[in-house]
């Protein structure tokens, strides 16, 4: 079994990157910096044009950085060719050769590499095991399905053994049953070959699903990297609170600050605590978030009330939306169970209890 993440794999220092020039520059890093550990699942996720696969393409050496160092295992890479570097990377296209096999596709590196006959054989014969795919060798790649490419395209990259495997969103050309199945695969893959794996994604849900850790970007920069459950349940600020999971967001003034607490009063003047970020000092007006999940609905009093606007389904859980008596949307997301039905209707006037710690003050 690999060892646990331990030294870092990938350490990004102060990086820029600028494309254009004189008025037309644009900073697509604006001062990077973020260890990526040896044996990590460690994601790259924001929304189109926040720099994530700027920054994917800078560590493969696609792209150089203006400013500021990237190091593999404490050596300077910033200025290598991508040939030169310990790294793959599997593209959303696969670029998979349609007229070799699924055999010669994943040898084809190795062979490049000028590795000996028996080598490569035995390399492959590894790799379609790893992946499932040992029935298949002889098929052409243009013969088999897109969850099947991607498992080739992984096979590919993984066969050179590279110390960093760069993912740039591979499973978005899937449909969304074999786009979970493969989430577990690539956890699988690599957690068995022990590589460090560097993902990109928009895809919230994946990026819980599969990482170690994530770093959340916009606009050029990194704002918060943490685990999953970090991420989710401890976010640093509005706009990541926002990206990852629906989130609540009320206006409250703040006063008694101490012991990473805070006292809030909300618009319709019910008084919550909340949990505030160590160093951040609120000002007397600030936002306030609270996960659907963390609230829960009642026919009597609670910290919040209002009328409930509509109801929505999801198999496993409902969500119910409310019209705030200050004017504020609300949503309570409510785990179903067996029993019909939610409890609730449209234009029932409702109560929201808050439980303790759900409420967190956020930079904006």
């Amino acid at each position: 079994m690999p060892d646990k993440p331990g030294r870092n794999a990938i350490e990004v220092k102060n990086v820029r990157k600028i494309f254009g020039t004189g008025e037309a520059q644009v900073a697509a890093l604006d001062t990077v910096s973020v260890s990526i550990r040896e044996n990590e699942f460690f994601t790259l996720l924001g929304p189109s044009g926040c720099g994530k696969t700027t920054l994917l393409r800078l560590i493969a050496g696609f792209d150089f950085p203006s400013a500021g160092e990237i190091l593999l295992h404490g050596q300077d890479i910033a200025s290598l060719p991508p040939f030169k570097r310990p790294v793959n990377t599997v593209f959303q296209s696969y670029a998979l050769f349609p007229h070799m096999t699924v055999a010669e596709n994943i040898g084809f590196g190795l062979e490049m590499l000028g590795k000996p006959k028996a080598e490569i054989k035995a390399r492959v014969a590894e790799m379609l095991k790893l992946v499932k795919m040992e029935a298949l060798s002889g098929r052409r790649t243009s013969q088999i399905s897109g969850g099947q490419q991607q498992r080739v395209a992984l096979a590919r990259a993984l066969a050179p053994q590279p110390k960093v495997l760069l993912l740039d969103e591979p499973l978005s050309a899937l449909d969304y049953k074999l786009r979970k199945e493969m989430q577990i695969e690539l956890k699988r893959l690599q957690h068995e070959t022990g590589i460090t794996f560097i993902f990109v994604t928009h895809d919230q849900e994946e990026a819980l699903t599969m990482s170690d850790r994530i770093a959340v970007m916009s606009s050029g920069k990194i704002l918060q990297v943490g685990t999953p459950w970090d991420i989710y349940d401890k976010p640093a600020e509005r706009f990541v609170a926002d990206f990852i999971g629906e989130t609540n967001f009320l206006t409250a003034a703040i006063a008694n600050i101490g012991n990473g607490k805070v006292r809030a009063t909300l618009k319709s003047g019910a008084t919550i605590d909340a949990t505030v970020a160590e160093g951040f000092q609120p000002k007397d007006n600030a936002t306030v978030v609270v996960r659907p999940e963390h609230a829960k609905l009642t026919n009597g009093k609670g910290e919040l009330s209002g009328a409930v606007e509509n109801i929505v389904y999801f198999g496993t859980d409902t969500h119910i939306h409310v019209r705030l008596d200050s004017g504020e949307a609300f949503t309570v997301r409510q785990q179903n169970t067996r029993s019909a039905g939610c409890g609730f209707e449209r234009g029932d006037t409702v109560g929201i209890s808050i439980g303790n710690d759900a409420a967190q003050v956020l930079r904006d």
